[in-house]
């Protein structure tokens, strides 16, 4: 129960970090931490103590078996995740750039 309380716990710190940052490298961090905390709650969802690979032996019908599901859900989250995160800060240059800042307090007052 405690490593799912850590998982919130380390949500809460990215999403400090994306709202009380005005830098927007630190918010793409901050955006990372938080996706990492949700890959890290769902590969737990899956794991079971003791468990073994899903593979379904006759002989022995009450093992408990490792779910595999969620395990494919965040293999695949984690390239959606690399890519939104190269997304993001191929933006951010083109936005360094333009205006010479990654302040968004002062690319909010520049217009053009």
């Amino acid at each position: 129960m405690t490593v799912y309380i850590l998982c919130f716990i380390l949500f809460l710190v990215g999403l400090y970090g994306a709202i009380t940052r005005r830098n927007l490298v630190k918010i793409v961090i901050s955006l990372s931490v938080m996706e990492f905390s949700v890959f890290l709650f769902l590969a737990l969802i899956g794991y079971v103590e003791g468990g073994s690979a899903p593979i379904i032996d006759p002989a022995k019908p009450d093992a408990l078996y490792v779910d595999p599901l969620p395990q494919a859900m965040v293999l695949t989250a984690i390239v959606i995740g690399l890519a939104t995160t190269a997304m993001l800060m191929s933006v951010i240059i083109r936005i360094y750039r333009k205006y010479k800042t990654l302040d968004i307090r002062e690319i909010k007052n520049l217009r053009g």
